[in-house]
C-alpha cells in the first residue's frame, strides 16, 4: 500500500485521516501492518467475491387488508374498550424513573410485578403462590420454551386433548418433546386412553376446551390422581381463565396440587394483544432447578411494561377492567349468537368459546373451512379457519372481541350473503 505520507499528498488529506483509514482496514483484516515496512494487502483478499446487491422493499404487506370491513378475527380486541389512557399513564410513570431504566431487569421478572401477581392470581384464580415461585416472560410460548428446558430430561412425550394447540405443539417439537393428541369426551381427556399413552406430562386448557365446556371436578380429580400415581406433570394453560362471564370463573388446577401443576397465565385479552407479558408458576422441584440456572437466562418481557403492569394491578385497575370486560363480552357474545341463529337457523351449529372470546360455527352448506373464510372475505368480513386440519369440517371461528357491537348485525348480514348456497 502507498505510505501514509505519499497517500496524504496524493489525496490532499491529512495524515491523521489516512492513518485512521489504514488502521480500520487493518482491524477488518483487509490489510496487514509490517513493522519498518508499511501496510500490505492481506494474502486472501483476492478470494473475496463481491455479492450482488439485493433489492429491499420497506413497504408493509397489505394483503387482504383493504377487503376487510368487519373484523371477526380472534387475534384482536376493540380498542375503544381498552384502558389505553391508563396504560399510557403507567408506562409514562415508569419512563420517568431514570434509575430503573439504567439497569438490566431481573431474569425471573421484576419483583414488583411478581409481588402484584401473587395477590392478583389468588383473588382472581384461587392460586396460592409467593412471588419467589413466579417466572415472568413474553407470553406463553416464550415461557414454554423455558419450561421445556427444565423438564426435557424427564419428559419425552406430552399428552394434549384433540385438536391440540398448534403453537405449543411446535415449541415442544423444537425442544425434542413429542406432543401426543388424545381423544376426549364431553368432560375432557379420556382417562383410559391417557393411562395407555406412555406420556410423562399432560397439557390442559380447562377454560378453553374445543367443545366450550369446562372440565368437571370429578374428571379433574381423576386426572390429578393419574399424575400423582405416575409421577407425571400437569401443565395448566389458563388462557383468560378469569374472563368468564356466564358463570363464576372456576378455580385453577394449581390450587388443588401445587406440587405437580405448572400454571401459565397471560394478559393479551385483558390489556392489549401487543402487550406480551405472561407468567408461570413452577412447582418447588422445578423452581429449584430453575434457580440453579436462572443467571443463564435473559428476561424476554420488557422491563418497562412489567413495571407498568405492576402499577396497573396494584392500583386495582386490572380488576376493574376485568369487571367491565365481563359485562361487555357477555353482551357481545349474546348479540352475535342471536344474530347468527336468526340468519342461519338450523343451517349453523354454534359453540361458545367463552374465555377465548369466539364462536365456533359449523356451517352446513357443503363448503370447507377455507372456502368459508374466502367467501366471507369477499363480502368484507374476516373470520378465522377452524383449528381442525381437515378441510371438510366446514367450521370457522368468529371472534367478537374486536368488532364494535353496533357492527355485528351488518357483519352477519354479509355472512348470510357469503354463505348462501343457491
Amino acid at each position: 500500500m502507498p505510505s501514509i505520507r505519499v497517500l496524504s499528498q496524493d489525496l490532499k488529506l491529512s495524515r491523521t485521516t489516512i492513518e485512521t483509514a489504514y488502521q480500520q482496514l487493518s482491524v477488518e483484516g483487509y490489510i496487514a501492518s509490517k513493522p519498518q515496512s508499511g501496510y500490505f494487502v492481506a494474502q486472501d483478499i483476492k478470494k473475496l467475491q463481491k455479492q450482488p446487491s439485493l433489492s429491499v422493499s420497506y413497504s408493509q404487506p397489505q394483503e387482504n387488508q383493504g377487503l376487510i370491513r368487519f373484523n371477526l378475527g380472534t387475534d384482536c380486541i376493540d380498542s375503544k374498550h381498552s384502558d389505553i389512557k391508563l396504560w399510557r399513564k403507567h408506562v409514562k410513570d415508569v419512563l420517568g424513573r431514570q434509575e430503573i431504566l439504567a439497569s438490566y431487569g431481573d431474569p425471573q421478572g421484576e419483583w414488583e410485578l411478581r409481588s402484584a401477581l401473587s395477590f392478583y392470581s389468588h383473588g382472581a384464580r384461587g392460586v396460592s403462590v409467593s412471588p419467589q415461585d413466579i417466572v415472568i416472560g413474553a407470553g406463553t410460548q416464550s415461557l414454554l420454551y423455558l419450561l421445556c428446558g427444565l423438564i426435557q430430561e424427564n419428559v419425552q412425550r406430552v399428552a394434549m386433548e384433540k385438536p391440540g394447540f398448534r403453537q405449543a405443539e411446535q415449541v415442544l417439537r423444537d425442544c425434542g418433546i413429542e406432543p401426543v393428541l388424545l381423544s376426549a369426551d364431553r368432560d375432557g381427556v379420556c382417562v383410559p386412553e391417557l393411562e395407555q399413552a406412555d406420556v410423562q406430562a399432560l397439557w390442559i386448557s380447562p377454560s378453553s376446551r374445543p367443545n366450550g365446556r369446562t372440565i368437571p371436578m370429578s374428571r379433574r380429580l381423576r386426572l390429578l390422581e393419574w399424575a400423582q400415581k405416575t409421577g407425571s406433570l400437569v401443565i395448566e394453560d389458563d388462557y383468560n381463565g378469569e374472563l368468564r362471564y356466564r358463570a363464576r370463573p372456576i378455580p385453577a388446577w394449581q390450587s388443588q396440587d401445587s406440587q405437580r401443576v405448572v400454571y401459565m397465565g397471560s394478559f393479551s385479552k385483558l390489556l392489549l394483544p401487543s402487550v406480551r407479558i405472561g407468567y408461570m408458576i413452577l412447582p418447588p422441584r422445578l423452581m429449584q432447578r430453575y434457580q440453579r440456572r436462572v443467571h443463564c437466562y435473559n428476561q424476554t418481557a420488557s422491563k418497562v411494561e412489567q413495571l407498568a403492569l405492576a402499577g396497573y394491578i396494584r392500583e386495582g385497575q386490572l380488576e376493574r377492567q376485568l369487571r367491565r370486560l365481563r359485562k361487555l363480552y357477555a353482551e357481545k357474545s349474546t348479540e352475535l349468537t342471536e344474530a347468527l341463529q336468526k340468519a342461519f337457523g338450523k343451517q349453523m351449529d354454534l359453540i361458545l368459546q367463552e374465555t377465548a372470546l369466539y364462536l365456533l360455527a359449523t356451517v352446513k352448506n357443503g363448503m370447507d373451512s377455507q372456502g368459508l373464510v374466502r367467501a366471507a372475505l369477499e363480502q368484507g368480513v374476516r373470520v378465522m379457519p377452524s383449528k381442525q386440519e381437515a378441510g371438510f369440517w366446514g367450521q370457522v371461528q368468529m371472534g367478537f372481541a374486536g368488532i364494535p357491537t353496533q357492527d355485528i348485525p351488518e357483519a352477519v348480514n354479509r355472512l348470510q350473503k357469503a354463505w348462501r348456497r343457491e
